[in-house]
């Protein structure tokens, strides 16, 4: 008899009680008073002695019953993070297994497991294939291997997921076409690197794509997808409608000051972020700053860009556009760290703020010139060692005494031309950091909020950052950084 072979454990509980049945098939709990169960016992005894109730378990019985509920044992934790409950000998199945098992995948599940954008729009009939394996990708974690070609498949590196709309400029090594991706129905931006057989990809685009793929800021461009042929190396970048050299012409050279503020504060936080990850950009200039409708501006062009993990002194002069390069490195100098990227953010602020370059020398002598006659020529008490430097010497600079910034930036608030003359230190060590100066005064109208944005979130995001409505020229073309 059944009551023979099962024993009662009973668990009080604040409304009901846990009853353990153990028997020779093995044993099994079940929630509620210990009268119900003795009923329902009872109730399984009768049905066994007629012909339908032969072959039923008992734990199929207890499923097929309103009146008491299994409490599974032994809950483990599953690849997906939810609970697993271990199915025991007589044949309980887990919650988590039938509902993978019967649930069909969606399109966020796919987005979600492989880190997709959420606008993605998966190929035809791919979501029908997933779903055929899909419950045990879900199941485990997901390998590079399996990710890759879960990728590949959706249409991740070919060519032929991005159709070419117009050709935006032309460089040495690269092409750059305005696109749209067939996956997300988006405009992108198409650096096309062709190769040289014997020369294979240049280092530039090998240091643009090892470091971007690893930097996610609001304020640096988004480096999409990576397409690799024997001729060519695609790199897909997100579309944004111009540069700030472009923005200046359109604007007819006159930004308004409070979005000079704007872009400036997105320029110094995006630098910042590749500063702390000990990335130097080191070829900051209006072109290589890229701005969208929204006014979000973010760094673009990240071929002359270095990673610096340790002090050196093996790095090259020859960076950083003429115009913007400061006069440590104009005089030779090889020893240098983030502080070479703050001498550009200035030059920028104040061509931002005037309409026209700072320092717009065509030679390194002319360069040196444009910034002594401003700053006056340095000295033993205002550059220690200079009158060390062979170069300087060589030059024979006359004696400029320095003049007031304020004089040459009459739209500038006293916050702005002093963070102004932090950016333009003659020595690096002196020139004010990205980290500091979005904390410097001039900002201060902006409010504290903006100053603990997530580093992916954009500070138009908060409703007290909003772009003044500029004069705009009429004037449809997109210059992009080859």
């Amino acid at each position: 008899m059944l009551s023979d072979t099962i024993n009662q454990e009973v668990t009080s509980h604040s409304d009901s009680e846990v009853v353990s049945l153990r028997g020779s098939s093995g044993s099994l709990k079940v929630r509620g008073s210990s009268s119900s169960v003795q009923s329902l016992l009872q109730s399984y005894s009768s049905s066994l002695r007629k012909p339908r109730g032969l072959g039923r378990s008992l734990s199929s019985y207890l499923n097929h019953t309103a009146r008491l509920e299994i409490v599974h044992e032994d809950v483990k934790m599953s690849s997906d993070g939810e609970s697993d409950p271990a199915s025991s000998s007589d044949g309980v199945q887990s919650p988590v297994r039938v509902r993978l098992r019967n649930k069909k995948i969606s399109t966020e599940d796919i987005n979600k497991r492989l880190s997709l954008p959420a606008d993605i729009r998966l190929p035809d009939g791919y979501l029908e294939k997933f779903n055929l394996i899909g419950p045990a990708l879900f199941e485990q974690p997901i390998s590079r291997r399996l990710r890759r070609v879960s990728l590949s498949e959706i249409g991740f590196g070919k060519l032929e997921t991005y159709i070419k709309l117009d050709k935006l400029g032309e460089g040495t090594y690269a092409t750059v076409y305005k696109g749209r991706s067939k996956l997300t129905d988006n405009l992108v931006a198409l650096k096309e690197i062709r190769l040289e057989h014997e020369e294979g990809a240049p280092c530039t685009a090998i240091r643009e794509v090892s470091l971007l793929k690893d930097l996610k800021h609001a304020n640096i461009v988004t480096l999409h997808d990576i397409i690799h042929t024997q001729k060519s190396l695609t790199l897909v970048f997100e579309y944004l409608d111009k540069d700030l050299k472009q923005y200046l012409d359109d604007c007819g050279n006159t930004i308004h000051v409070h979005n000079v503020k704007l872009f400036l504060f997105q320029l110094l936080r995006g630098l910042s972020y590749c500063h702390r990850r000990k990335v130097l950009h080191r070829d900051l200039k209006p072109q290589n700053l890229l701005i969208n409708e929204r006014g979000e501006l973010k760094l673009a062009d990240f071929g002359l860009a270095r990673a610096k993990s340790i002090p050196t002194k093996t790095y090259s002069n020859e960076v950083v556009t003429l115009w913007y390069r400061p006069p440590d490195i104009l005089l030779g100098s090889t020893d240098y760290s983030t502080h070479i990227d703050m001498w550009g953010v200035g030059c920028i602020f104040y061509e931002m703020v005037t309409g026209r370059p700072l320092f717009p020398g065509s030679t390194v002598e002319e360069e040196l010139h444009f910034i002594f006659k401003l700053l006056g020529t340095p000295t033993e008490q205002s550059w220690p060692g200079i009158s060390s430097n062979e170069e300087f010497v060589t030059y024979n600079f006359p004696q400029y005494s320095a003049e007031r910034l304020s004089n040459h930036t009459p739209r500038l608030s006293s916050e702005g031309v002093e963070l102004l003359s932090k950016f333009l230190q003659f020595e690096g060590k002196k020139r004010i950091s990205a980290d500091v100066s979005v904390h410097h005064p001039y900002f201060s109208n902006l409010g504290n909020r903006v100053m603990s944005l997530p580093d992916t979130t954009s500070i138009f995001s908060l409703t007290e950052i909003q772009l003044e409505k500029e004069t705009m020229r009429n004037n449809n073309m997109i210059n992009y950084k080859k």
